[in-house]
Parts: structure tokens; sequence; C-alpha cells
């Protein structure tokens, strides 16, 4: 016990030495299933991408992406069914800012979903963008 007290400068600059190092593994690894708007258009139309919005269903009245899946986080576990046999289609999940959609990429990418991507910033950075969005009132 008298070490840690005697070298605890030390072992605290060690301990932050071996986080610092591993921070960019961990950055890499996020951005890997990460996309923009752009990168997720071009998903769309070069390889068929699915957006599954993950928001609730009152949230989708402030707009959604065109032909988006709606299921929301906390049924995704539960309806993967409805996302297609094929594993290796690409998946761009979105909420209203990344946070849930990135939970819903990670549950999916455990499920065996290959392709699986968070949209960046959710449907604020795709209006942000410029991107076009449609109404989500239920008609």
């Amino acid at each position: 016990m008298d070490f840690v007290a005697q070298n605890i400068f030390l072992i605290t600059i060690a301990i932050v030495s071996g986080v610092a190092l591993f921070l960019p593994v961990l950055r890499d690894a996020r951005a890997l299933n990460t996309v923009t708007p752009g990168q997720a258009v071009m998903l769309l139309n070069r390889q068929n991408a699915l957006i599954v919005d993950v928001r609730d269903a009152g949230e989708l009245e402030s707009g959604k992406i065109a032909d988006a899946l709606h299921i929301p986080l906390a049924e995704l576990s539960d309806r993967m069914g409805e996302l297609g046999k094929n594993k290796s289609r690409p998946l761009v999940l979105v909420c209203a800012s990344g946070s849930r959609s990135g939970k819903g990429v990670a549950l999916l990418r455990k499920a065996g979903y290959e392709q699986a991507f968070n949209l960046d910033g959710g449907i604020k950075a795709w209006k942000d963008a410029g991107q076009p969005v449609v109404s989500g009132k239920k008609t």
C-alpha cells in the first residue's frame, strides 16, 4: 500500500497514457459504423440501401426520409425479420440525433447485419444537408 501512496502520480500518468492510446481505436470503430447524409444517399442510390427510422411514432410528424421503414428502437430486436433475409444489404438507421440509431446499429451488427450504419447527426443532419423529407403524419 505504501508503494501506491508514494507513486500515485506515476500510476495516474500510466493510466491516463493507457486510456489515451485506446481513444483513437474507439473513435475509428465508431466511424466505421457511421455515414454522413451524402454517404447515405450514395448507399441508397448505388447499393439499394434500406433506411430504418428508429424514432418513436410521435417524432415522425417533423418529417421522415422517403420510403424509410419505421421500427422504433424498442421494437427493433423483435422486428428484425422485416429487414429481409439478406444480411449484407446496407441498412442506414436514423433517429433524431444519431444516439438511438447508434444503439440500433450495435444491435444489428451483433445479429449479423454486416452493413448496418448510423446516420451521423440523425434526421437533423439530413435536413441540414438539404436532403428531402416527406410528411411523417399517418394518412
